[in-house]
């Protein structure tokens, strides 16, 4: 029996509820509660909705690419990096499922680390979640975690989508809390984002909040990771709509109600969670308090779906023959517990980082985004590679194969401005992280006795190691310090 068939014949399939609530529960993660901060740093409400607009119309159309991909190949049913194996060849596969994964562990290790932060307000030691104490905590949560998934992707499924639900009741009161204590006297003045004329363009205000509004977005995909579990293929595109909409309103939601509450420089030096500075300037201290709580709650049901997600990721490469044959191996209950194990070392020692470097929830949340950005573009590009080419468009669907042309267009330009926004440093460290893969790549394609590299994809390789390589030069010369 073929691994096509014995997956299908023995994986538990999930509804459109539930491919909808690992879609929301994978964007609601910790990012939602730093938005009131975030922006205050960043930008004015005009800035706001601008940003806001730009992030909902570009996720929107990444949606709809994933939509489409979806209902036109549905023989492409692995995941996100499938498409890019499909349009770009092997290594780019490769590369899409690579980076895809370890940008996954680096916001696992975020969450973690964001989770320990909201309980150090109970519990001083674990500090804004860098401490020695926190890092042991979270270490513990790992493996806790792991076991409770290797009881089965149902079980765990289920539990997501009970925390998914649990997690938004914080959220949603503190937009009608803060809602009712709305001032419109200290909102005009949040209007423009500036002082006295002075500051930054609204260009610059917008730009930088984009790095903020890509990472509370990433999981827009988690429906398509799971599309081999969809108990009907129409739900994968439905679910991923249904996630966006429903997350798009409420992040903008809680960054517009926070400027009616605070003025800008209080927003700006808010510490994280920031949501919780602001409902406790609204209700009073006890606002705060439901804010940590909520955190809690949301960061590990968060972590739960990125760690379903990333099991998911390594263990379909696997079965396509992209990575190495070990990472398929799977458990009586169907959980692909070597992708599983393999995960949950890497956020383990990635979470040592947290220890060293300067502001690490901003610093993760950054190289997560800059990490995301490669799987999303060629996913894009991949869906303006068939229009080009009519593929799947039959003579008579002329009109709607311009319609998906324009949006994988707009699609590509929105992932392109985000590599824009995340920055060269964050790109350069992606290559150093992007580049150690290739001797994964390397074993994978050498086992099944396949040529390794064509022409293109050894220039390809030859890049990726050049930068990685100058991301170095630049870390030991101090042109990037990330303990600074």
């Amino acid at each position: 029996m073929s691994d096509t068939t014995r997956a299908v014949g023995t994986t538990q399939k999930v509804t459109l509820l539930t491919l909808a609530a690992m879609v929301v529960g994978s964007m609601v993660g910790g990012g939602v509660f730093t938005l009131p901060g975030e922006f205050g740093s960043a930008s004015g409400v005009l800035g706001s909705l601008v940003a806001w607009t730009i992030a909902g119309a570009g996720m929107l159309t990444l949606a709809l690419v994933f939509q489409s991909l979806a209902i036109r190949r549905p023989d492409l049913d692995s995941g996100i990096y499938i498409y890019a194996q499909a349009g770009f060849g092997n290594f780019a596969g490769f590369n899409a499922a690579w980076g895809y994964w370890a940008s996954n562990v680096v916001g696992n290790v975020f969450y973690l680390t964001f989770a320990m932060a909201g309980i150090g307000a109970f519990v001083p030691g674990l500090s804004r979640g860098t401490t020695v104490l926190a890092v042991v905590c979270s270490s513990a949560l790992i493996w806790v975690f792991h076991v409770l998934i290797l009881r089965g992707i149902r079980t765990a499924t289920g539990i997501n989508r009970i925390v998914t639900a649990a997690k938004l009741i914080p959220i949603l009161m503190f937009i009608v809390l803060c809602a009712v204590s709305f001032d419109a006297g200290v909102f005009a003045e949040n209007i423009s984002g500036t002082t006295d004329g002075s500051g930054p363009s609204l260009f610059t205000q917008v730009s930088d909040t984009m790095v903020i509004t890509a990472f509370v977005f990433l999981g827009i995909e988690g429906a398509s990771v799971y599309s081999r579990l969809a108990a009907r293929r129409e739900d994968i595109g439905r679910a991923t709509v249904l996630g966006l909409l429903s997350t798009l309103a409420l992040f903008s939601s809680v960054t517009l109600v926070s400027y009616g509450v605070l003025p800008q420089k209080d927003l700006a030096s808010a510490e994280a969670p920031s949501m919780g500075a602001v409902l406790e300037a609204a209700v009073g201290p006890w606002g705060a308090t439901l804010i940590d709580v909520g955190l809690v709650v949301s960061v590990f049901g968060a972590y739960l779906a990125w760690t379903l997600l990333n099991a998911e990721v390594m263990f379909m490469p696997a079965r396509t023959e992209i990575m190495p044959r070990f990472l398929k191996v799977e458990n009586s209950r169907g959980v692909p517990v070597a992708a599983l194990v393999t995960t949950n070392v890497a956020v383990q020692v990635f979470l040592l980082l947290v220890l060293v470097v300067n502001d690490a929830l901003d610093f993760m949340l950054s190289l997560d985004v800059a990490l995301t950005l490669v799987p999303y573009l060629l996913a894009a590009g991949f869906a303006v590679k068939l229009c080009l080419t009519r593929e799947t468009y039959p003579p008579g669907a002329e009109g709607e194969r311009r319609k998906h042309l324009t949006i994988g267009v707009i699609a590509v330009l929105y992932s392109l401005f985000l590599i824009y926004a995340a920055g060269p440093e964050f790109l350069l460290l992606g290559c150093l992280i992007y580049a150690p893969g290739i001797g994964l790549y390397v074993l994978s394609r050498r086992e099944r006795r396949q040529r390794v590299f064509t022409p293109a994809e050894a220039v390809a390789a030859v890049v990726l190691v050049a930068a990685a390589g100058l991301g170095v030069f630049l870390l030991v010369t101090g042109g990037i310090d990330i303990t600074a």
